[in-house]
C-alpha cells in the first residue's frame, strides 16, 4: 500500500507528435505499474482516437475529456474506475475533435484542463487524492497537446527506436521549452524512455547510443521492448513471464525514484 503522506498531484504530459511510437501502451502501462506499487493514478484520455480508454476497457463514454474541457462537467464526474485497482480512467470521444475550432477565441483555452485539474485538486480528499495524472496526448502539437503541457509539472517522451527518432525529438523539445517561457514555467523534462527495441537489428542499438550521447541522464535506463502482449491488455503487467511487463515496472520504479529527486530539489 501506499504509504506516502498526502502530497501535490504529480501531473505528467505523455507527448511525441509522431503516431506509432508506444505513447498510448506507455501510458496505460505506466499507469498500471504505478498503481500496483500503490500510487492513486489517473490517466486523462486527450486523443480523439480514444485509444488509452479502449485499452483500459472502457466502451459506454458518457461523459468524456471533451466535457471537462468545455466545462460541463468536472474530473470527478467524468472518471472511470478500471479492473485495475487503483487505476482511474478519464476517457475520449470523437468530440475532442472540435476543441481547438471552438476554442479559437476563447479566453484562457490553453488553460482549461490546467484548470479542471486544480479544481479536482481542490475538492478531494487529501487521505485519497489522486497522486498520478498521466496525460496521453494527441499524436500532434495542436491545442490539446498544448493544454496538456501547460497543465504537467513535468512531461514524459516516448520514442521509437527508429531512423528519424532525434529530428521528431528535436521539435518536441522545442515546443516544451516554447510553453515553458510563454505558458507553464515549472515545466520539465521527466525522461525520455526508448520504446520499441529490437534487439535483433543494429539500427535500433544505434538509436540508443545516439540518443544517450545527446540526451545524457535525461534517457531512462530502462528500454521497452518490441512485445505484442503489453500493447494488447494491461493485465499483461502481471505477467511477469512477459518482457515487456517487467520493463514497465522498472520504468515505474525510475520514475518513482526521479520523483523523489525532484523533490528533494
Amino acid at each position: 500500500m501506499n504509504t506516502h503522506e498526502p502530497r501535490h498531484t504529480r501531473v505528467i504530459a505523455l507527448a511525441n507528435q509522431k503516431g506509432g511510437v508506444g505513447k498510448t501502451t506507455t501510458a496505460i502501462n505506466l499507469g498500471t505499474a504505478l498503481a500496483a506499487i500503490g500510487e492513486r493514478v489517473m490517466i486523462v484520455d486527450l486523443d480523439p482516437q480514444g485509444n488509452a480508454s479502449t485499452g483500459l476497457g472502457v466502451d459506454e463514454r458518457c461523459q468524456s475529456t471533451s466535457d471537462v474541457l468545455n466545462g460541463k462537467v468536472p474530473f470527478s464526474a467524468a472518471r472511470m474506475e478500471t479492473n485495475v485497482p487503483g487505476l482511474c480512467v478519464v476517457p475520449a470521444t470523437i468530440d475532442l475533435m472540435a476543441f481547438e475550432r471552438e476554442s479559437m477565441l476563447a479566453t484562457g483555452r490553453h488553460y482549461r484542463l490546467r484548470d479542471a485539474i486544480a479544481l479536482m485538486s481542490a475538492t478531494e480528499d487529501p487521505a485519497s487524492a489522486t497522486t498520478y495524472i498521466l496525460i496521453d496526448c494527441p499524436p500532434s502539437l495542436n491545442l490539446l497537446t498544448v493544454n496538456a503541457l501547460a497543465a504537467a509539472d513535468a512531461v514524459l517522451v516516448p520514442l521509437q527506436c527508429e531512423f528519424f527518432a532525434l529530428e521528431g525529438l528535436a521539435q518536441l523539445l522545442r515546443t516544451v521549452e516554447e510553453i515553458r517561457v510563454r505558458l507553464n514555467p515549472k515545466l520539465l523534462i521527466h525522461g525520455v524512455v526508448l520504446t520499441m527495441y529490437d534487439q535483433r537489428t543494429t539500427l535500433a542499438d544505434q538509436v540508443v547510443d545516439d540518443v544517450r550521447r545527446v540526451l545524457g541522464d535525461k534517457v531512462y535506463a530502462t528500454i521497452i521492448p518490441r512485445n505484442v502482449r503489453i500493447a494488447e491488455s494491461p493485465s499483461h503487467l502481471y505477467d511477469y513471464r512477459c518482457s515487456g511487463s517487467q520493463a514497465y515496472i522498472r520504468l515505474a520504479s525510475e520514475v518513482i525514484e526521479r520523483e523523489r529527486q525532484m523533490r528533494a530539489a
